[in-house]
């Protein structure tokens, strides 16, 4: 968290970001007790348009390199696991992109709340 270049890709947003870190995934679970949440995955047999969110909904990616780890992935069940549509033969979106793609549809869903 303290490379000069992850501060600087985060530079036009950081007064607007409340980042915690977790020993481990099942730190974060125990702590955040997440009611839902979905994992972003090539290996999800559902769209992210087919799902309602909700307010209180996590959204989880895994490293651009490797994707989630089966543990993630399982816990999440086949409900909770989402897939971004690609073309056949074609690389996978790569992550800033994805959650870009994700979190405006969670929010578009909400009505942009706390938006203008």
């Amino acid at each position: 968290m303290d490379d000069k270049r992850l501060r600087r890709a985060g530079l036009d947003y950081h007064e607007w970001a409340s980042i915690q870190q977790h020993e481990s995934w099942q730190a974060f679970v125990e702590k955040c007790n997440p009611k839902r949440f979905y994992a972003l995955t090539t290996k999800g047999e559902r769209f992210y348009t087919d799902v309602i969110f909700a307010k209180d909904d996590y959204l989880v990616f895994g490293p651009e390199t490797r994707g989630l780890p089966d543990e993630i992935r399982q816990q999440a069940g086949v409900e909770g696991c989402l897939r971004l549509p690609m073309l056949p033969d074609s690389r996978s979106m790569n992550l800033s992109n994805a959650v870009s793609v994700m979190l405006y549809e969670a929010w578009r869903q909400l009505d942009f709340r706390g938006g203008k």
